[in-house]
């Protein structure tokens, strides 16, 4: 079986989609998903499963919300590995940028189309850097994420795609959780 880390786009924030964890993995424990485990109510999944498919997956774990839940959510799985790729693959490694709690990733559902990301990459924002790589928006918020300008939302609207964000302790987290393996 194959370790899979799946991201759910907007549930528990903003007063809506509620989505209560236990309820969660019982949810896609009974659809059929091995091991799963939870971190943090923002919608950080991970599990095992035999399905190769990475789209499968994602249609399954949609389907399962919404029969269970009542409402849709968009869903992205990757493999481990893939995680733990663009967790390395991470530009901004000053420990005073981690600690800080200053560097997200943007992780998107598609890869943009050219020409958007070449106009996104020519704009400038104070106290914000970023870096697209394939899938992933590395994204340096100096003043914190809640203040920044370019966030979740401004990403998917400046790409013309769905995007979900996850901060570096959480994509951490993740992977460790995945691996068995405590973070150094």
């Amino acid at each position: 079986m194959q370790v899979y880390i799946a991201f759910l786009r907007g549930i528990n924030v903003g007063g809506h989609k509620k989505v209560p964890m236990a309820k969660l993995r019982e949810t896609l424990s009974c659809a059929g998903l091995h091991d799963v485990k939870t971190y943090i109510q923002s919608g950080n999944i991970v599990f095992k499963s035999k399905i190769a498919s990475v789209n499968e997956l994602e249609q399954l774990i949609q389907k399962s919300i919404a029969d269970g839940f009542g409402f849709t959510v968009p869903v992205l799985v990757k493999l481990t590995k893939e995680v733990a790729s663009i967790l390395a693959d991470n530009p901004f490694t000053a420990s005073k940028y981690l600690e800080s709690n200053q560097v997200y990733f943007i992780l998107l559902f598609n890869i943009p189309p050219e020409e958007q990301v070449l106009s996104f990459e020519s704009m400038k924002y104070p106290n914000e850097e970023f870096k697209i790589l394939n899938n992933c928006v590395y994204l340096l918020c100096k003043n914190g994420y809640g203040k920044a300008r370019l966030n979740n939302h401004s990403i998917e609207r400046k790409l013309n795609v769905s995007a979900t964000a996850r901060n570096y302790r959480t994509m951490q987290k993740l992977v460790e959780l995945a691996t068995n393996k405590p973070s150094s």
